[in-house]
Formats: structure tokens, sequence, C-alpha cells
């Protein structure tokens, strides 16, 4: 079997850097022995997903760079009866969700190594997602490098229409003017109200874990910020509007 490359279409701007780093010898025999059974292929287009989960009614969550794995595992873990898929272009991190998941016998999740949008745009239909995660995306801090953010109105759009009617769009990020930068783009969206109240960010919910890196940052007094977004029972044009 070849190495797990990531999979996305050319583009002229992305909102990740694919990172190099160290594979370890079981997180790469885990790709190697495991991958059939945990892997999605984005070219398969809608029939990798028919395939991963024949069964459709259960809750299809997805998340969107999902790093390491932790929390993704731990959700998966918690909640057999639905269905998780990962996206991640950083493969020590897939090798890593893939061995562990394999270890304890997770049969609910499924993964991409992969372009976020491409596979949303090829792979996910339209009004299937009972939820969608971004947890902690690249901030991009520098004005110049703001375009490279993926929480632009395009993608938005692309979301709420992945979400089923009553799907919820979950952001995390521990940098505040993206929180603040986020929240005015999903607000734009006339397919996506949110949760907790017109401008208002939202209390962590107790399915998110707490990750090393989030209990680090409020020792040192860094603060989190989760916004929740419930899709509306909106036409495909508002969708477009976004």
């Amino acid at each position: 079997m070849r190495p797990i490359q990531p999979q996305f279409r050319q583009k002229d701007i992305r909102s990740y850097v694919i990172r190099s780093g160290r594979i370890t010898p079981s997180q790469e025999k885990a790709l190697a022995g495991q991958w059939p059974a945990y892997g999605l292929d984005l070219h398969q287009g809608a029939r990798a997903l028919d395939q991963a989960f024949p069964t459709t009614n259960a809750d299809l969550i997805l998340e969107i760079g999902f790093g390491m794995g932790d929390s993704l595992l731990e959700m998966a873990l918690k909640n057999p009866a639905q269905h998780f898929i990962g996206i991640e272009v950083h493969v020590p991190g897939v090798g890593r969700l893939v061995n562990e998941a394999s270890k304890r016998g997770i049969r609910n999740l499924r993964v991409f190594c992969a372009d976020a949008v491409d596979v949303l745009a090829d792979c996910i239909p339209d009004n299937s997602l009972a939820r969608l995660q971004l947890y902690f995306p690249d901030p991009w801090h520098k004005s110049r490098h703001h375009k490279r953010r993926i929480v632009q109105p395009e993608f938005v759009a692309l979301v709420a229409r992945k979400l089923r009617p009553g799907g919820i769009l979950h952001m995390a990020t521990d940098w505040q003017p993206y929180a603040e930068a986020m929240l005015d783009v999903v607000t734009a969206c006339p397919a996506l109200e949110n949760c907790t109240g017109a401008g208002q960010f939202s209390p962590r919910p107790d399915y998110r874990p707490e990750t090393k890196f989030e209990r680090r940052g409020q020792r040192l007094g860094h603060g989190v910020w989760d916004l929740l977004f419930r899709k509306t029972a909106a036409t495909s044009a508002e969708e477009k509007a976004c």
C-alpha cells in the first residue's frame, strides 16, 4: 500500500498548511492495515459515505481539522449510536486517530485525509449532517492572511446546504478577534440562527471535550469562545444567499 497522502483539488488559496511531522511506526502500521476499514476516498464522491454508513437513521456528525484526534475519538466512543466523520490533512494525526480507533474497536468513525471544502462539496449530501464541528481552526492572525481563514461567506453557505433542518454548526476558537469575525460571518447567513441569541457566544456544550491545549490556556488566563448556530427551514435560495 502506498503511503497515505492528503487529497485536494488545486486551489489558489487554502485555509491550511500541510505540516510536516514524524509518523510513528504504530501510526504507519495502522494506516497500512486499517485504512480500508476507516479511510474514505474523496474521489469516490457520495459513494464513499454510502459504503461507510449504509444505515441512514443515525445522526451524522462531521468534524473538520481534528488534529491528533483525541476529542473526536472520545465523542465516537461515548456515542456509539451516532456516525462520525473526521477530516484532517495532517497525516500523523490521521494515523494516530486510526490507530487508537482500531485498538478500541470503534466502528462508528470514518476519516478523510483531504481538503474539507472538497469533501463537503463532493461527498456529503445536502441536508444530511446533524452537526458540523470546527474546533480551533487556524486564525491566520495577520490581516493580509485573513483571506485564508476557512470561515468565509462561501464556506458558511456550503455548510448550510449540508446541514439538515435543525442541524448545528458548532465552532470554537481561542482567538477572540477570530471569534468575533466568525460571529459576524455566520450571523449574515439567513439559513442559520444563533442558538444562544443574536450576537451571543455559547457555553461549551458537554459533548465537546476540553483539550489539554485548552486547559493549559485557561490556566494562563486565555479565553475560549464557542459559537452554535442552527439551520432553520431555509429555502435553497436563502442558503445560496449566505
